[in-house]
C-alpha cells in the first residue's frame, strides 16, 4: 500500500456521503474514491444472500481501482457482508459502521433509546448483540423505516411526503418520548432535522459517522498510512446508476452542514 492512495467509501447509494462528509473533516487531506450502488438501491430490503452479492461486487469496483483502505459506510452492508469482505480481501483496511446504541445509551442510563434503521440492520446479528448488551442499561425501541433512504436518494428532505412518512413510523413503533434517537442508517443524518421537528427538541440525535471518521484515522495512522499531502485531497464520484443528477446530489448533500 502507497499512503497516497485513496480511501474507499462504499455505499448502497449516496447515504455514506454523510460518512465522507465525517471523514473529509478528520482527514481533509486525503484523496476519496466514493461509490454508490444506487442501480441496486435500497439494500435494505434484500435478502442476505443478495446483499452479500451485490455488496461483493459494489466492493470490487473500488479494490481494483487501488484503495488504500475501504470504509463500509453502509449499516446493512457492514452487518451483513463486513467479515466476508475481510476475509477476502486479507491485509486491506476495512472500516464497517454499526448503529450508535452505546452513546445514545451512555448520555442518559436508564432512558429510551429509539433506533431507526432498515428492517435487515434491526434483524441482523450484529444488532442483537447490541441490543443484549444494552438492554438492561435502558429502554431501546426498533423503528424499522423501510422506504426512508428513497426519500434522500430523491433528494427529498423537507416535503410534506416524507413528514407524513416520518409521523407514522415514530408512531407505530411508540418513540415520541424517545430521549436518544440512533439514525442507523447513513442515510438518516440528513433527514434529522425532519425528525427533530416531529419528535420535539428534548431528544438527542446520535450516528455513527464521526466514530467511523476517527477509527479509519487510527487504522492508517498504525499502518503508517496517513498521507503526507500538504492541500486538501480529492473526491472522485462513481455510481452504478446512469443518472448523472446523483453526482449532483451527492455533492449537495456534502455540504450540507
Amino acid at each position: 500500500m502507497d499512503k497516497e492512495q485513496p480511501i474507499g467509501v462504499l455505499d448502497s447509494g449516496l447515504g455514506g456521503v454523510s460518512v465522507l462528509r465525517a471523514l473529509r473533516e478528520v482527514l481533509p487531506k486525503e484523496n476519496y474514491l466514493y461509490f454508490g450502488d444506487s442501480a441496486n438501491a435500497p439494500y435494505g430490503v434484500k435478502t442476505e444472500e443478495e446483499i452479500l452479492n451485490l455488496s461483493l461486487k459494489a466492493a470490487e469496483k473500488l479494490i481494483v481501482q487501488g484503495v488504500k483502505a475501504l470504509v463500509i459506510a453502509c449499516n446493512t452492508i457492514t452487518g451483513v457482508a463486513a467479515t466476508a469482505l475481510r476475509e477476502k480481501y486479507g491485509k486491506l483496511i476495512v472500516v464497517g459502521t454499526e448503529p450508535a446504541v452505546k452513546p445514545a445509551v451512555a448520555a442518559k442510563p436508564r432512558g429510551t433509546v429509539m433506533v431507526m434503521a432498515t428492517t435487515v440492520t434491526l434483524e441482523g446479528e450484529r444488532f442483537q448483540a447490541l441490543l443484549r448488551r444494552w438492554r438492561g442499561e435502558a429502554t431501546i425501541i426498533e423503528c424499522p423505516c423501510p422506504g426512508l433512504m428513497e426519500f434522500v436518494e430523491q433528494g427529498e428532505i423537507s416535503s410534506p411526503a416524507l413528514r407524513d412518512y416520518l409521523t407514522e413510523k415514530i408512531e407505530s413503533c411508540g418513540g415520541w418520548d424517545a430521549d436518544s434517537v440512533v439514525l442507523g442508517c447513513t442515510h438518516y443524518p440528513f433527514v434529522q432535522e425532519m425528525i427533530r421537528k416531529i419528535i420535539g427538541p428534548h431528544a438527542r440525535f446520535f450516528d455513527g459517522a464521526l466514530g467511523i471518521a476517527r477509527q479509519t484515522e487510527r487504522r492508517l495512522a498504525a499502518e503508517y498510512l496517513l498521507s503526507d499531502r500538504k492541500a486538501p485531497g480529492t473526491i472522485i464520484w462513481q455510481n452504478s446508476s446512469a443518472d448523472a443528477r446523483l453526482i449532483a446530489l451527492g455533492e449537495k448533500l456534502l455540504a450540507i452542514k
